[in-house]
């Protein structure tokens, strides 16, 4: 790294502070021409991934920290009188060991500390200190408040107090934020610096990217306080200087301190965190003893379930199906997956909890039907593994699984006493400004009648993922609105810019994160209204390699199960309803349209379809469901005819007759479309999943070229046919 160019901001651009998005600050850090630039969240690491990502994305080095609360006595007292004040502290990870300490005191200041604001205290900073670097903050800092209150003794005994625990890795900020009382602190720090000989750091705190963004944060910090511009006791700053500065204007403002400019650069070098992704972190499951592997073990489990399955003697297509299954869970490294699940699965059937018979991708696999993870028979109904799990894709398995909706926590401990608690955590979610939602807020916190903000509001079309410019470019009025009307402009300009924003943090209806490590090993934890959960997101923590589960409560699961306790205690009959799907007299209540109650098919045009229809069979109910939804539904009309008339079903090629018969010549399934690929254009079923994915996520470039290949072919470098043209 060069001198003088590479600074090290606090970007405390958290959840309830930051006009920005996160993985915009990389891209104007590289604008600016840094090499390095660290995050430190007010109290949390919220978006510490994505910002180590952006900023490896942009060429700039990512330094991983936090800016913690410090309590004036232990963490556990909490006196309001004593104990709601507390001081600020930098925390920077120098590695991955730093991060660990890290995270593990971030988790700690919630579950422990917690009182206003997540708090630390000097026990735990003493114990977790290592590997980390420690600057003395802004001006609510320790130090900095000592000097404040004109007690120079007070302040050197906590600077030596720091300087003692974290030797040459503690330094003293001096920051350019245009706070008249900053630089008297900052001509003290000088002084105090000397004096103890303890280096010092330029640092800036930037709420927001550039200058003009400051309006934009004052109305965010209205929005998020409940205030109006208006009002003369809200939360402001006295100054516009709170934005990301350039190497330049640094220098320039310490030019008579150039060595705390030159300290940026010492500490960047000194910060080496690294991320690894897509390598899968499993937690430990223990085997009974007897198995000399947990590879045997699951081989007996499913050697035991196709059995009880397919009885004493399965056709060999189930057993090649069944050995072709362990052989590639086996070599993907997913043996200890599939035991977690059904070790949790088969804790609530023993218990009587009510459990879903799967849905999903996981229905095609016919260990998971074996083990009883699913109750589908793959077999029957054409269902394929590799849509679930095959080589060629390197995502993570996931099985979605649902359970009673009151019972679903007794899973859930269950998992917490098996792999510990701390090794268990649930997952945090957010909450984002969506468009409507931002022109309100924004239109009250500019003091703007409520009428005339919901009426702009209003004028957003009520579609997924829209956003205001989206809006504008589709109603007129809205777009007309904007530039005639000054005010409207301002209000539109400024909801755009918080537009997308994190708006509050909850937890995730059913993930549960569990880890080999305890989960504050890995991530940083959150806690709120009594529930403990991870800082990162669930798409975070599986591009970690953690393991994510679905535990779903499902109402319906509660409902059939009191039912079925009902009729036995009623009529002394003990319901099997998932034994026997032919029962004329439950297909003639779609028939004849006596569906409400029943879920997915309770709207009128369902209920319309089901009565045209006339479905007297389960693949019917099945080929209903997956029919109506925007796309397949226009395939309705030729799906009815078909099967009232059977040779009516057209199919372009032989090889479709076999594929596509079940639903009358109609492709519904996505299954369908991997068996098609394969046996039309000679793709394995692996490659096929790729093209399933792509149609079904409206990849249009990727469709594009797999078009070329099923009609064409592929060759490798040496001219042979690695896939065969279209037959």
């Amino acid at each position: 790294m060069g001198d003088f160019v590479h600074l090290h901001i606090h970007s405390e651009f958290s959840l309830l502070d930051g006009a920005n998005r996160i993985k915009d600050l990389p891209v104007r850090a590289k604008e600016l021409g840094m090499d390095a630039i660290a995050i430190t969240d007010h109290g949390v690491m919220f978006g510490a991934i994505d910002f180590y990502k952006a900023c490896l994305a942009n060429g700039v080095k990512p330094i991983i920290g936090c800016e913690v609360y410090v309590a004036p006595r232990s963490r556990f007292d909490k006196d309001p009188n004593i104990d709601g004040k507390y001081n600020h502290l930098i925390l920077l990870a120098k590695n991955n060991e730093g991060y660990k300490n890290l995270s593990k005191l971030v988790s700690l200041s919630f579950i422990d500390g917690f009182y206003y604001k997540p708090r630390i205290d000097k026990e735990i900073l003493e114990k977790y200190h290592e590997n980390l670097i420690c600057c003395s903050a802004c001006l609510a800092g320790e130090v900095n408040q000592a000097i404040l209150k004109s007690d120079m003794l007070e302040a050197e005994r906590v600077a030596l107090w720091y300087k003692n625990l974290f030797g040459k890795d503690y330094y003293l900020e001096v920051q350019n934020n245009g706070v008249k009382e900053q630089v008297l602190v900052n001509q003290k720090l000088v002084e105090l610096s000397r004096k103890l000989n303890i280096p010092l750091v330029a640092t800036n705190d930037a709420h927001y990217l550039k200058r003009e963004d400051a309006y934009n944060h004052e109305v965010l910090l209205c929005i998020q306080t409940g205030k109006r511009m208006t009002d003369e006791d809200r939360m402001r700053f006295d100054t516009d200087e709170l934005y990301v500065k350039s190497p330049e204007e640094m220098k320039q403002y310490f030019a008579n301190i150039p060595e705390a400019v030159e300290n940026t650069v010492k500490i960047a070098e000194e910060c080496n965190v690294t991320f690894e992704f897509g390598h899968t972190i499993l937690p430990n499951y223990d085997v009974p003893e007897g198995f000399k592997t947990h590879f045997d073990y699951l081989k007996k489990l499913t050697d035991d379930g196709i059995k009880k399955r397919y009885g004493e003697n399965p056709t060999q297509e189930i057993i090649d199906r069944k050995d072709y299954e362990l052989s590639v869970i086996d070599k993907m490294g997913y043996v200890d997956y599939f035991l977690i699940v059904w070790d949790y699965i088969n804790f609530a059937k023993l218990n009587n909890i009510p459990v879903g018979p799967g849905r999903g991708s996981g229905a095609g696999s016919i260990v998971a039907y074996a083990i009883g993870i699913t109750d589908i028979d793959p077999i029957k109904y054409s269902l394929i593994f590799e849509r679930f799990l095959n080589p060629e894709r390197i995502s993570m398995p996931d099985f979605d699984v649902d359970f009673c909706y009151e019972r679903r926590q007794e899973v859930i401990d269950y998992v917490g006493r098996k792999y510990g608690q701390d090794h268990v955590s649930q997952i945090i979610t957010f909450g984002t400004m969506s468009a409507r939602m931002v022109i309100r807020d924004v239109g009250r916190a500019l003091d703007l009648p409520y009428a005339e903000a919901d009426k702009l509001a209003k004028m957003i079309p009520n579609e997924l993922h829209i956003t205001i410019k989206k809006a504008m470019e589709q109603n007129r009025e809205l777009q007309e609105k904007y530039d005639s009307d000054p005010e409207i402009k301002k209000l539109l300009d400024i909801a755009m810019a918080l537009e997308g924003m994190p708006r509050q943090a909850s937890t995730h209806a059913c993930g549960i994160v569990i880890t080999k490590e305890p989960v504050d090993t890995y991530v940083p934890l959150y806690f709120r209204d009594g529930a403990i959960s991870t800082q990162y997101i669930m798409t975070t923590l599986e591009e970690l390699g953690l393991l994510k589960m679905d535990f779903l409560g499902l109402r319906t699961l509660t409902v059939i199960q009191d039912t079925k306790n009902l009729v036995k205690q009623t009529q002394g009959i003990d319901v099997k309803f998932d034994e026997e799907m032919n029962d004329k007299e439950v297909y003639k209540q779609w028939q004849d349209g006596n569906s409400v109650g029943i879920f997915q098919f309770e709207s009128q045009g369902m209920t319309n379809f089901m009565k045209e229809l006339k479905p007297d069979s389960l693949e019917d109910i099945i080929a209903g469901v997956s029919l109506y939804r925007p796309g397949p539904m226009d395939q309705i009309p030729r799906y009815i005819a078909n099967k009232k008339d059977p040779s009516h079903a057209v199919y372009t090629h032989p090889a479709l007759k076999p594929i596509l018969n079940v639903t009358y010549g109609c492709m519904v399934y996505q299954e369908q479309v991997m068996q098609i690929v394969r046996d039309l254009a000679g793709y394995s079923l692996g490659r096929a999943d790729l093209v399933r994915r792509a149609m079904g996520k409206k990849k249009l470039d990727v469709m594009a070229k797999e078009r070329e290949i099923f009609i064409n072919g592929q060759t490798d470098e040496n001219g042979n046919i690695i896939v065969p043209r279209l037959c």
